[in-house]
């Protein structure tokens, strides 16, 4: 790993930011990702508790998304040990990333930084069959399903009761009742975390219920990328812009995470393997929490294995993941 060159640029952002930083990065390679998730929090407890108490935090965040409680407990984590929370966003912070911003007292956004709307797809043993997949089941969208309803108002011009429970009963019969109900408690999960977010360190509930609106209702599509301006502007976020010199920083770092997890390469397990070997066992990096005296790194160990009797159904190599977990590295 690049740690050297990372604790350098990392000393610099807390003595320009004054602050102190934790760096979170959850991987993005393709074959090879990692999401937030329950388990960090008490590695972040493990780097924030030699810290000790500050007037300032901050966190160097980038990630796609992941489960949406964590960010509620995360931050009050960060929270019992600092006055004021800032995140770090260079690239991209989508979904939960986004959440775990709601409930900072600034975001420090770079002119690639990157949010996203809030609004979860959701997934249990109700969820319709994936046709290409029948062991699958295919993920729920919480706006989708409100969309649906929408259409049929506004556009079918639906709207006497009786056409109303009519339209609902046809979704229901693609879409099991029950996961229709954890649509909706969904739905009111992630206002009411965005909410409670927010109410960290804002007590304008106006401004609440519209920033929580914009990221779950107006943008209507859960992969639409939220620029700088438009979380200042339109979303009114509290949003930043840093320094020339603070941003180059914030860029270099994010470009020796993205060195050190290789995420702009495809994790291929064939490619493990030199034409002597038939088996060999690996570890691969999927995630890094990082700060000066800590590193964190989320390793997959597995073992790839070439196939005896390839054919057009049957892959080259055989991978099979041993164990993947965080692990204290210093």
């Amino acid at each position: 790993m690049g740690r050297k060159k990372r604790l350098e640029l990392i000393a610099q952002l807390e003595e320009k930011l004054n602050t102190s930083l934790v760096c979170y990065v959850t991987g993005d390679r393709e074959n090879l990702s990692t999401r937030i998730a329950p388990d960090i929090i008490r590695i972040f407890y493990r780097h924030l508790k030699p810290m000790g108490e500050r007037e300032k935090i901050s966190l160097f965040l980038y990630t796609r998304g992941g489960d949406v409680l964590t960010p509620w407990r995360l931050v009050n984590l960060i929270r019992e040990y600092c006055q004021h929370f800032s995140a770090l966003i260079p690239f991209r912070s989508y979904s939960a990333g986004t959440l775990i911003c709601l409930g900072a007292d600034e975001i420090i956004m770079g002119k690639m930084g990157e949010l996203s709307p809030i609004d979860p797809s959701v997934a249990n043993a109700f969820n319709p069959r994936d046709p290409h997949n029948r062991t699958a089941r295919i993920p729920v969208s919480v706006e989708d399903v409100i969309s649906y309803i929408s259409l049929a108002k506004e556009m079918g011009g639906l709207n006497h009761e009786e056409q109303l429970a009519e339209v609902f009963l046809r979704l229901s019969r693609v879409v099991h009742p029950l996961s229709l109900g954890n649509v909706h408690r969904n739905y009111l999960l992630i206002r009411s975390l965005g909410r409670k977010l927010l109410e960290l360190h804002s007590g304008q509930s106006a401004q609440i219920e519209s920033i929580i609106k914009n990221l779950s209702e107006e943008l209507h599509a859960h992969n639409y990328m939220i620029p700088r301006h438009e979380a200042k502007n339109r979303v009114n976020l509290n949003v930043t812009a840093p320094s020339s010199e603070v941003e180059e920083l914030m860029w270099s770092l994010y470009e020796n995470y993205e060195d050190d997890l290789k995420l702009l390469s495809p994790f291929n397990p064939a490619t493990l393997l030199d034409e002597q070997e038939q088996q060999i066992e690996f570890e691969a990096t999927g995630g890094i929490i990082e700060s000066i005296k800590k590193l964190d790194a989320f390793v997959f160990e597995g073992r790839v294995a070439r196939q005896m009797q390839p054919g057009p159904d049957v892959p080259p190599v055989c991978l099979e993941i041993l164990r993947q977990a965080w692990k204290a590295i210093e």
